[in-house]
């Protein structure tokens, strides 16, 4: 055989054969024309191309003994550089940091594999992947906040009042396996879970408590209730805490509300002065009826006494009576005329003395009766 000794492609062995329909070294490739010609630069570079891909996969060359030398060598030195440096490479993306505030999740073919600390890890590319995710760090959804142009914040009460609300919740990563494979949108889920925990107590509440006393015991009973539902859904996150920054009427209706406060205010005054006047009167009452009802008591048992006292004194007295009724008599007369006549003054007149003029002489008895200063 004599190559390509048949045409100026290399193509076929003869120009009198038709359609180079020979076996030895012949163009099989159909009939010549312009439409099948490919120019001899294109084919040159197709036949180097090939050749140097022999030598680097650790063949000859296509051309004799000029390449089966040093052309050997050098594909197996550059085979041995391309195995270096793929094996760097390979360790270069398999090996990664993480850093304190950080964890990573490793992934096996897309399934969760192992959870990487912090420091140096190893994860065999490209059978092992990983996520890397900041666990310490705080991360907060503002809900509510320029609620004057947006009614995320608007809420109703139970009371059928409408407030509006701006509140923070702080949270962070708990479990990152959880938090990557659970939660697709993990921001706008703990938003979502949020506003409706916050919904759900202000629809169980009244108004005033809401804007007053209330605050803490909300943000309260809301951390605890958003972090029960995402605890629900498995989704690694911890809520470190909720921030209430305000409660307040609707911008359009909030002068009016202010003037009801005023009014529900000056209420309350009143209403506190008039239980107080109330309690005093009523106060006052009670002690004066129960002081009729003392003296109304004491007058009834100091009659019942001396009733009795009368009536045992009397009954004594008829016994001596009627042991000794004269005598008795005359002792009743003088104890009557004795209480009788004990606290006047009295000037006896007398017949028979003075002469017969009835004057008995002056006794200032009832200043002899009187102690002496």
């Amino acid at each position: 055989m004599t190559g390509n000794s048949g045409g100026p492609w290399g193509g076929g062995s003869g120009g009198n054969r038709p359609n180079g329909g020979g076996n030895n070294g012949g163009d099989n490739r159909g009939p010549k024309g312009p439409q099948n010609q490919v120019p001899p630069e294109v084919e040159d570079l197709l036949r180097k191309g090939q050749e140097q891909f022999r030598v680097l996969m650790g063949g000859g060359g296509s051309g004799g003994s000029r390449n089966s030398g040093s052309g050997g060598g050098f594909g197996r030195g550059t085979v041995g550089l391309a195995v270096l440096a793929a094996v760097g490479l390979w360790a270069f993306s398999s090996l990664y940091t993480v850093k304190p505030e950080e964890k990573s999740v490793e992934l096996m073919l897309g399934k969760f594999h192992a959870v990487g600390n912090p420091g140096l890890n190893f994860a065999p590319w490209p059978i092992v992947t990983k996520e890397i995710l900041p666990v310490t760090r705080e991360q907060s959804e503002a809900i509510g906040v320029g609620g004057r142009v947006s009614d995320a914040g608007l809420m109703l009460t139970g009371d059928e009042n409408i407030v509006d609300i701006d509140f923070e919740v702080v949270w962070n990563i708990s479990d990152p396996a959880m938090y990557l494979f659970n939660l697709r949108d993990p921001r706008p889920t703990i938003r979502a879970v949020s506003e409706s925990a916050m919904r759900e107590i202000i629809a169980q509440s009244e108004l005033a408590p809401i804007l007053n006393r209330d605050r803490g015991v909300i943000a309260a009973r809301l951390q605890e209730l958003i972090q029960s539902t995402l605890d629900s859904y498995e989704s690694g996150v911890n809520i470190v805490r909720v921030n209430f920054d305000k409660a307040d009427p609707p911008e359009q209706v909030i002068d009016a509300f202010r003037e009801v406060q005023a009014a529900e205010q000056e209420r309350d005054r009143l209403e506190k002065q008039a239980d107080a006047y109330a309690n005093r009167i009523t106060a006052q009452a009670r002690g004066e009826a129960a002081q009729v009802l003392e003296e109304a008591e004491a007058y009834r048992a100091q009659v019942v006494n001396l009733a009795t006292g009368e009536a045992s004194r009397f009954e004594a007295i008829l016994t001596e009576y009627e042991k000794a009724p004269e005598v008795t008599r005359k002792r009743l007369y003088l104890e009557t005329m004795e209480e009788v006549l004990g606290n006047i003054d009295k000037v006896i007149l007398d017949d028979n003395a003075g002469g017969g003029s009835g004057v008995v002489p002056y006794l200032p008895l009832n200043q002899l009766q009187k102690e002496p200063k």
